[in-house]
């Protein structure tokens, strides 16, 4: 499953979603996954969530990002949930709006094939995603 978590830059996304992430943790069975564009919520978020900086990998697109997401699960096969906050920035897609459904697509595909939830925070409005992207949205600021 893909959620989103939509809303312009500064409503208050990255702070759900750590939240959300630590209260999530409680509960997990298997492991949790926190990609950023740095380190800084490092000391925000439980110890027992893994942080990827994703800033320090040389990905060029969103398609070389879903190959990252791609590894990543295939060194864990215990990860059941994954957090991409700024969303647009980690895919590259911030020029490249057009994309993102693709993109989404895509990690939906790889949510039901090894069983990784998703959750997403995009600096976009809800009025800016498509009709396909509507029933994922858990929230909109």
């Amino acid at each position: 499953m893909v959620q989103l978590i939509v809303g312009k830059k500064g409503k208050g996304k990255t702070k759900y979603i750590l939240d959300k992430v630590n209260t999530a943790v409680r509960s997990a069975s298997g492991d949790i996954v926190y990609l950023d564009k740095s380190a800084k919520h490092m000391l925000e978020l439980n110890n027992k969530i893994r942080l990827i900086d994703v800033s320090v990998y040389p990905l060029k697109d969103y398609n070389e990002f879903v190959g990252f997401i791609c590894g990543i699960i295939s060194q864990n096969r215990d990860i059941e949930q994954m957090y991409l906050d700024g969303f647009l920035k980690l895919t590259k897609l911030e020029d490249n709006k057009d994309k993102v459904d693709d993109c989404i697509e895509q990690l939906e595909q790889i949510s039901t094939m090894f069983h990784v939830d998703f959750v997403i925070s995009m600096s976009m409005d809800k009025e800016e995603l498509s009709a396909d992207m509507q029933d994922k949205i858990l929230l909109a600021l």
